[in-house]
């Protein structure tokens, strides 16, 4: 029986194994290179994995502050969960933790862009649609998305 435990990438060897998960998961698909899956914002992010009992990282998730003047609002980026995990519950299990690392930073928001096919596991987290979002190489539709917390 696999156990799973959550963390927080702190040495060099975890944060290529997290970078890597995300690449392969978010962007290997659609023949991106390497380095694609990171932004301007990795610093200032709070980042999140979840390790199977085999010390291998299966789940990651990011969570970064949003600029604005009248409250504390929090985003949501880069939800990858390895694929033969993907549907046993590990992606809830991240989402939560990057929930409750956004109320520790008094966040009253959360929002995110989901892809059209993980539109209803947020919709099943307590999140709503707001409109549509970009679509990610010209393929990949998205949909703004809140949760009030």
């Amino acid at each position: 029986m696999n156990e799973f435990t959550v963390h927080q990438p702190k040495t060099d060897c975890e944060f290529r194994e997290y970078y890597l998960l995300r690449w392969k998961i978010l962007r290997k698909p659609f023949n991106k290179k390497k380095g694609n899956e990171k932004d301007n914002l990795e610093k200032d992010s709070i980042h999140i994995y979840i390790k199977n009992n085999s010390n291998s990282i299966v789940a990651v998730g990011r969570l970064h502050l949003v600029e604005n003047s009248s409250s504390i609002i929090a985003q949501i980026r880069f939800m990858a969960v390895d694929t033969p995990y993907q549907k046993s519950g590990l992606g809830t299990i991240l989402l939560k933790e990057l929930e409750s690392r956004a109320k520790k930073i008094s966040a009253c928001l959360i929002i995110l862009h989901a892809r059209d096919k993980a539109v209803t596991f947020y919709e099943k987290n307590g999140y709503k649609i707001i409109e549509k979002s970009h679509l990610l190489f010209n393929q990949v539709q998205h949909w703004l998305m809140h949760k009030k917390i």
